[in-house]
């Protein structure tokens, strides 16, 4: 199976990130311009956080916060897991259902280099199983 670091070749190295201060409502706009689920939350280059709209909806939503006067660090999960660029699919995939959580940073020699999704993870095994199927079927015919 393949590793985080192929991931990242087919998706590219996008990060969008926030800095911890910003208003949630900066944040939100930002998911929504990039059509993504979750930003980094990062304070220069130290990755500090992670803001999804799982966060958002939650700590902010069902709590009748103000999107404008809340800041990221207030709702963002905190000491995220991350992966380096050689962990396995399975691996992130354990990670993500036993941990609960949709979005692994991406982190070689302490820097953010990418970000996977569970989206990117079951397209991931999703093609190495239609391939391994297509093998087979060639196989079984040949």
């Amino acid at each position: 199976m393949s590793q985080v670091k192929h991931l990242l070749q087919g998706k590219g190295n996008a990060i969008y990130s926030i800095a911890p201060e910003a208003p949630v409502l900066d944040a939100i706009k930002h998911m929504a311009e990039h059509r993504i689920g979750a930003l980094l939350v990062m304070r220069g280059e130290q990755l500090v956080g992670v803001m999804s709209e799982r966060d958002y909806a939650r700590k902010v939503i069902l709590q009748g916060r103000s999107s404008s006067q809340t800041a990221v660090s207030d709702i963002m999960s905190g000491s995220p897991l991350t992966v380096s660029p050689d962990t396995d699919v399975f691996e992130c995939m354990r990670l993500c259902t036993d941990s609960r959580v949709r979005h692994l940073p991406v982190v070689q020699d302490g820097k953010v280099v990418g970000v996977i999704s569970i989206g990117d993870l079951v397209k991931a095994v999703i093609d190495a199983q239609a391939e391994q199927i297509e093998h087979l079927q060639r196989y079984i015919t040949s």
